[in-house]
C-alpha cells in the first residue's frame, strides 16, 4: 500500500452492503458486501429513505440554514482569541521590520538584492518581499513538500531537512510514506495501476505522446474530438471546448466572452483564476460579498439602474461569474437562488466547477447535479480534471454557438497546445467509468461517487462532535478547520506530520488574517482504518493546540448537521 493502489484493490470487487447506517449514511460492519440498488443508497438512512427524489443537496433555503450557522459558529469565537490572533500578526510584523532594520546595518551583503544596483531598481523592495521573507520564510518547512510516487490515499514523501532558518532544505534520502489529505484526489483515480492506467498506455502505444501542435493546427486529434463530445454528454451542455491547463481555462476565455462595455460582478471569494480573466477581459468589474444572493441583488439593481461609468448607457453584457464548491470555505454556491436571479434580471450566468464536477450530485455531474438543476439554464459550466479525474487541463461547456465562437476567439484554442495523448485518455477513462459506459467496471465509478460523500459526511461530523470549528456545508470534500493564530497554523502541520499525516495548512493571504485554516481534502481512497486514524490524531493535536472551540455545544451542533440532507 501506499502508491495509490489502495483504491484499486478495493474497487476491484463491485459489490456493496443492505445494512444498518449510522446518520451519516456510513455502513456498519464491511461496506462491499451486496450491490446498492441505487446510487442514493448509501447516503440515506431509513428515516430519509422518503426524500429519494428531492435535490442532491438541501435546497437554497437549507442552505441557507447551513451558511447562518457557519456565520453565527464565527461570532461566537471567544473574542480572547480573535484579539491575540491579531496582536500575534501585529508582533510578527513588528518582529519583522526591526529585523530588517538591523539586519541593514550589521549584515548589508545579505540586503544586497533589495537594492539600486548600478542605476537599476531591485526587481522586488524589502517592503513588497517582507511577508515572504519573514513571514512564510519561518515556515517554509510546511509547504512544497516533495514527494515520489502516487499520491494516492497514502503518498511517499521525501524527508528533508534546515540547517539556516528553511533558506535552504537538505534530502536525507529517507522516504516517509504518510495518510494524504492533501491532494484533490476525491475519487481515487490517482493510480499508476488499474482500469484507467491500461488505457492511458493503449492510447500511448496507438496516439503517441502529443500531436506537437495548437489544436487550431494540426491538433485536433479523433481523442480530442470524442473526449469533447464525452464531456459535453457529461455536464450536461450541448458542446465542449478542452483546454489543456486549468488556469488558462479561466484565464483566456473569460476575456474571449466579455470586453469593454461589459460588466462581470464577481464573488468576492473567486479563485484567482476568475480574477485574472475578468482583469484580461478589460470589463468593468464589481463585487459581491461571498455565497450572498441579496448582496449579489443590490448590485445587480445598481449596476443596471446606472449602466456604464460616465456615459451611463446599458452594458453590452452582464456576466455573474461564481465557484460550484469554494475549496478555501468548503462551501456550495447558492444556485437555486442565483437562477431565480438570472431569470429575473437576464444576465449571463458563469459557474467555475473546477472542485464539483466529480465530486457532487448522486452521479457526479457537479453542483447542478447537486441541486437538482437543468445544467443547460447555466450559461457557460467551466471544469477541470485536475481533481475527481486523476488528469489535468480543464473544459469550458455551453451552447454550440458559444463553444463554436471560443473555438476561434479564444487563446486557449488558437495558441496553446492541445491537450496531450495520456492525459485525454485518463480523462476519458475516468468520465467512463463514473458514467457507467464502461462494462467491465460498470459500478466502479458509482461506488467511488458513494464512497466520496460516505467519507466526506462522516469526517466532517466528526471532527464537530470532538469541538473543533469546521467551515462549510455537509457533503463537501474539502473541510476547513479554524485555527487563527499564526502560530498554530505551522505547528499544526508539523505536529501532522510527526504522525505521518500530510495535510494542506492556509493562512493569510489566501484567507482572511483572522479565520488561518487547515484544509482537509477527502478521497473515495481513504478507507474507514485511515479517516479514525486520522481523526484520533487530529484530536490528541486539538488537545495540545487548544483548538476545540465548541467542546459542550458539540451535541447541538451534530443535531444541526443531521437536518441537513444529501444525496
Amino acid at each position: 500500500m501506499g502508491k495509490g493502489q489502495r483504491a484499486t484493490q478495493a474497487y476491484k470487487s463491485t459489490e456493496f452492503i443492505e445494512q444498518v447506517r449510522d446518520e451519516d449514511g456510513l455502513v456498519v460492519g464491511n461496506p462491499f458486501k451486496l450491490a446498492p440498488s441505487n446510487s442514493g443508497s448509501l447516503l440515506q438512512d431509513e428515516g430519509l429513505a422518503s426524500s429519494k427524489k428531492t435535490s442532491s443537496a438541501s435546497p437554497a433555503p437549507e442552505a441557507g440554514v447551513k451558511q447562518e450557522k457557519t456565520l453565527s459558529e464565527l461570532e461566537a469565537v471567544p473574542s480572547l482569541i480573535l484579539v491575540t490572533t491579531y496582536l500575534s500578526f501585529l508582533m510578527l510584523i513588528v518582529f519583522a521590520h526591526l529585523r530588517d532594520f538591523f539586519g541593514k546595518l550589521f549584515y548589508p551583503a545579505n540586503y544586497v538584492q533589495l537594492r539600486v544596483q548600478n542605476g537599476l531598481a531591485p526587481m522586488v523592495s524589502d517592503f513588497e518581499s517582507l511577508w515572504t521573507r519573514r513571514l512564510y520564510g519561518r515556515i517554509r518547512d510546511c509547504f512544497n513538500r516533495p514527494i515520489t510516487g502516487v499520491a494516492g490515499g497514502h503518498v511517499n514523501l521525501l524527508d528533508r531537512v534546515s540547517n539556516d532558518f528553511n533558506n535552504t532544505f537538505e534530502f536525507t534520502g529517507r522516504v516517509r510514506n504518510v495518510l494524504n489529505l492533501a491532494s484533490y484526489n476525491y475519487l481515487g483515480f490517482a493510480q499508476s495501476e488499474g482500469p484507467c492506467a491500461d488505457k492511458v498506455e493503449a492510447a500511448l502505444h496507438e496516439h503517441g505522446l502529443t500531436p506537437a501542435s495548437t489544436r487550431a493546427e494540426a491538433g485536433r486529434s479523433v481523442l480530442l474530438t470524442e473526449t469533447e463530445d464525452m464531456v459535453a454528454r457529461f455536464v450536461g451542455s450541448e458542446a465542449a471546448l478542452i483546454v489543456s491547463m486549468g488556469y488558462a481555462t479561466n484565464a483566456l476565455n473569460i476575456p474571449a466572452m466579455v470586453s469593454r462595455g461589459c460588466l462581470i460582478i464577481s464573488d468576492e471569494l473567486n479563485h484567482s483564476s476568475l480574477v485574472s480573466g475578468a482583469r484580461l477581459s478589460g470589463a468593468t468589474i464589481r463585487v459581491f460579498k461571498h455565497n450572498y444572493t441579496p448582496d449579489l441583488e443590490k448590485v445587480l439593481r445598481r449596476s443596471i439602474s446606472q449602466g456604464q461609468p460616465r456615459t451611463h448607457r446599458p452594458w453590452k453584457k452582464i456576466l455573474v461569474v461564481v465557484e460550484g464548491l469554494y475549496s478555501m470555505e468548503g462551501e456550495f454556491c447558492r444556485l437555486p437562488e442565483i437562477l431565480e436571479l438570472r431569470r429575473r434580471y437576464g444576465f449571463y450566468l458563469f459557474v467555475d466547477e473546477a472542485h464539483s464536477i466529480g465530486a457532487l450530485g448522486p452521479r457526479g455531474r457537479g453542483i447542478c447535479d447537486h441541486f437538482g438543476v437543468d445544467p443547460r439554464e447555466v450559461d457557460v459550466l467551466m471544469g477541470t480534471f485536475t481533481k475527481s479525474f486523476g488528469a489535468a487541463g480543464g473544459y469550458i461547456a455551453g451552447s454550440k454557438a458559444l463553444i463554436d465562437y471560443l473555438r476561434l476567439h479564444s487563446h486557449s484554442a488558437v495558441y496553446a497546445e492541445a491537450m496531450s495523448v495520456p492525459v485525454l485518455a485518463q480523462v476519458s477513462s475516468s468520465m467512463r467509468m463514473i458514467m457507467g459506459e464502461d462494462r467491465e467496471h460498470a459500478l466502479e465509478g458509482q461506488q467511488r461517487l458513494d464512497q466520496l460523500a460516505i467519507n466526506s459526511r462522516y469526517f466532517a461530523r466528526r471532527l464537530a462532535d470532538m469541538g473543533f470549528m469546521t467551515m462549510g456545508h455537509p457533503g463537501s470534500p474539502v473541510i476547513p478547520l479554524l485555527l487563527f493564530s499564526p502560530a498554530k497554523i505551522p505547528a499544526f502541520s508539523r505536529e501532522c506530520l510527526r504522525r505521518n499525516i500530510a495535510v494542506v495548512v492556509v493562512s493569510y493571504p489566501a484567507t482572511p488574517i483572522i479565520t488561518g485554516r487547515v484544509r482537509f481534502c477527502i478521497s473515495a481512497s481513504h478507507t474507514r482504518e485511515d479517516l479514525d486514524y486520522a481523526l484520533e490524531q487530529i484530536s490528541e493535536i486539538g488537545d495540545l493546540l487548544l483548538l476545540k472551540f465548541h467542546q459542550g455545544k458539540t451535541k447541538e451542533i451534530a443535531s444541526d448537521d443531521a437536518k441537513m440532507k444529501i444525496q
